[in-house]
């Protein structure tokens, strides 16, 4: 780490709204003065702004352990994040979260972890682990966790359950914020919530309930990942709301972190002709401020936690700058790989084709009626709320009493297989993948993880879930004539290689599953990891059978 350095530039303070030439000193680390100077010579003509920090991330969704998922997120001028271990703690508990906290604590970025709530998010789904309330207790009492993480459970709130209310009452009493997760929720249902002392919510489809929202006091995160994707939908809001307002991105594969991060949001933001103040306050000083974070905010005493730009249009970034050490330069990382030891929990042995046959039953009720129609789950591009679709027997294949799949009307077999024992296979049917041949899988099934895969015939789905299985871990994708599997041994969610070979090797099974296989997907494998993700309306699927997110019961 440089003991002593200066840097000129444009400098934007974020706090006075102005930009003006100046000149930084810093010393070990920390900003030790910031002075004034009368111009700036022709060839120094960048930007110097606080780093940006993503308010709410899930980083497993990266693929990446923690120290890779830095390495990629600084050349886009992150310098920090707010993280959920919510998913490796639905596979391996509390040894999941202190695993993330101690692989990102080897490198230079600021990981900011909260406990999460909701381990198991629901109880109609197999995890890995569970954490009630003392062991929440537990975790919020560390220094490393920043905030009780999103609180899903949102009937349990409204309902008053205790496990809840205790969790919630925990993080109150050590003055530690409660992330929100209620999408949809308004009215008096919102403000009940809200009253109950949850202050975010990253969930907001619509502007309607994001004002809602505002109006009871909640603060409103912009969330554009991999799969959801709201910006749209709600950054006119910043124009008056700026001040209780983040950028976030919630989930964010890899291809698309090696592109772009926060920075992009930013970029996207000015194009909408949203004051550049206002932008840069909620990507980076809001986060900040609500969660308490130490990330300097390009002020004299303050960590040494600032980016260069080259303009404030499109942001591209020159250098980051991290607790005074050049963590990135000029689209390079200077971050390096540190060695991980895989932690998991996958206990399953490979399925045989056969188990894969979804047999009609024609006989529901005690006077056997007879049942013609089958239910299927419409996802949606770019959002992880799904519609509930009812079709007719005949739009299926149906041989021998059992019903396949018809690429016709893009009506695929989906399935949902217990990776933490052995037990009966989940399965219904779900439309918009587009599939033509072949099968994808993952063990990145949000929330409990288990295998998700979406297939045009059963032979195919079973090569693509034992592709996963024997890796113990990862995303599949099989062909006729190819297959293809990126294996993910920390937790069946991560990886512990290079990030940017990560990146790459995502890339070409993506690539896969559109031109071999044609799903019409713009992320395929992150809006299949959200199809058994119970907490999101209004129909999924779990390893125990087919839900209705509206009633919160299976269907019947």
């Amino acid at each position: 780490m440089a003991t002593s350095f200066s840097i000129q530039g444009n400098l934007v303070d974020v706090w006075k709204k102005e930009i003006y030439p100046a000149e930084i000193i810093v010393e070990n680390g920390k900003i030790k003065s910031i002075k004034h100077i009368q111009h700036l010579e022709s060839y120094i003509q960048h930007f110097i702004l606080p780093g940006f920090v993503d308010s709410h991330v899930h980083v497993e969704s990266s693929m990446l352990v923690p120290s890779e998922f830095a390495k990629l997120a600084v050349v886009h001028g992150s310098v920090g994040s707010v993280n959920d271990p919510h998913e490796i703690a639905n596979v391996c508990g509390l040894e999941g979260v202190e695993f993330m906290i101690e692989n990102g604590k080897k490198v230079n970025f600021k990981f900011n972890f909260g406990a999460p709530s909701c381990v198991p998010a629901t109880i109609f789904e197999t995890a890995g682990a569970a954490l009630n309330s003392n062991a929440v207790k537990k975790l919020l009492e560390k220094k490393e966790i920043k905030y009780l993480s999103e609180m899903m459970n949102f009937p349990g709130v409204l309902f008053g359950d205790d496990e809840v209310m205790k969790k919630i009452k925990y993080a109150h009493e050590l003055n530690k914020p409660v992330d929100g997760h209620a999408p949809g929720l308004r009215g008096d249902d919102a403000k009940k919530y809200i009253a109950a002392g949850i202050s975010t919510d990253h969930e907001c489809f619509t502007e309607a309930e994001a004002l809602d929202k505002l109006k009871y006091g909640m603060k409103i995160l912009i969330r554009e990942g991999s799969a959801a994707k709201n910006f749209e939908a709600l950054i006119n809001l910043m124009h008056e709301h700026y001040e209780n307002m983040m950028f976030c991105s919630d989930d964010k594969h890899p291809d698309s972190l090696a592109v772009g991060h926060i920075n992009q949001l930013c970029a996207r933001a000015i194009a909408k002709e949203i004051d550049v103040f206002k932008v840069l306050q909620a990507a980076c000083v809001n986060p900040v401020l609500h969660y308490k974070l130490d990330i300097g905010l390009l002020r004299e005493g303050d960590d040494a936690d600032f980016i260069v730009a080259e303009d404030l249009i499109n942001f591209n970034i020159k250098k980051t700058f991290i607790n005074g050490e050049l963590v990135a330069e000029n689209e390079k990382s200077f971050i390096k790989s540190v060695p991980v030891i895989p932690i998991n929990n996958f206990n399953c042995n490979e399925i045989k084709v056969e188990q894969m046959l979804f047999t009609l039953n024609r006989w529901g009720d005690a006077e056997k009626e007879n049942i013609e129609q089958v239910n299927v789950i419409e996802a949606l591009e770019g959002q992880l709320i799904t519609n509930k679709l009812i079709y007719s027997i005949t739009d299926f294949n149906v041989e021998n009493e059992n019903i396949f799949s018809n690429t016709e009307k893009d009506l695929l077999k989906m399935v949902v297989v217990n990776r933490y024992f052995n037990a009966p296979i989940a399965k219904t049917f779900i439309k918009n993948f587009g599939l033509k041949e072949g099968a994808i899988a993952s063990s990145v099934a949000h929330d409990s993880h288990n295998i998700v895969a979406v297939g045009v015939d059963d032979i195919s789905l079973a090569r693509a879930i034992n592709l996963v299985i024997q890796h113990k871990g990862g995303v599949s994708a099989v062909s006729i004539n190819n297959e293809k599997i990126l294996g993910l041994p920390v937790a069946g969610l991560m990886s512990a290689d290079d990030g940017y070979k990560v990146a790459d090797a995502y890339t070409a099974i993506d690539k896969m599953v559109k031109q071999e296989l044609k799903s019409t997907l713009a992320a395929p494998f992150m809006t299949l990891s959200f199809m058994a993700l119970l907490v999101i309306p209004h129909l999924k699927l779990s390893d125990m059978g087919l839900f209705d997110g509206d009633k919160f019961e299976f269907v019947k």
